[in-house]
């Protein structure tokens, strides 16, 4: 399904939701745990940097993981995304909740996942994305695929990627610019 880079630039436009997932996408999809059990995810500042972007140029943002974890809700706190479903196995139904939450309708939402489990949501939305280390029935079946890696600036890429596609990116900057 990989698209021209105009198309993808048309499905990115009309994005007024963008829902991500965690493992892979957010992070780099490795579980580091600690001799007493507790699980260490690692997150980069620029993904979440980009996230605020977007939210400030008014694209609601969500989180949707199979994985539950109080690292991710933490995260998800710290970045202001208050959409968020945790050990959602069924991802399509999560998915299908958030469109009526948010009152988006799918044309109008974009998915970024890894793996095949996110294919029920990624065959729906208007805008798909990967990860160029994502599974490769993923990738074949998105309309975009980032340069970076998961939990390597994926997301930041993406998220500057939809500013630019509806306009909003220079204003975005405008702030460190002086």
């Amino acid at each position: 399904m990989q698209q021209s880079l105009e198309e993808s630039m048309a499905r990115a436009r009309r994005i007024r939701l963008m829902v991500f997932d965690v493992d892979g996408v957010l992070t780099d999809g490795s579980l580091h745990f600690g001799a007493d059990g507790e699980m260490i995810k690692t997150f980069n500042v620029l993904d979440g940097h980009g996230i605020k972007l977007l939210q400030q140029s008014g694209v609601i943002t969500a989180i949707i993981s199979a994985r539950q974890s109080a690292l991710v809700a933490r995260r998800a706190a710290d970045l202001g995304i208050t959409h968020v479903q945790q050990g959602v196995h069924d991802k399509l139904s999560g998915y299908q909740s958030l469109l009526a939450e948010c009152g988006v309708e799918a044309e109008a939402s974009g998915f970024i996942g890894d793996d095949v489990i996110d294919l029920p949501v990624l065959t729906r939305v208007g805008f798909a994305a990967s990860v160029p280390n994502g599974h490769p029935e993923v990738r074949s079946r998105v309309h975009y695929v980032t340069t970076a890696g998961g939990g390597r600036g994926a997301v930041r890429e993406l998220c500057d990627f939809i500013l630019r596609a509806q306009g909003n990116y220079e204003a975005a900057l405008a702030p460190y610019l002086g």
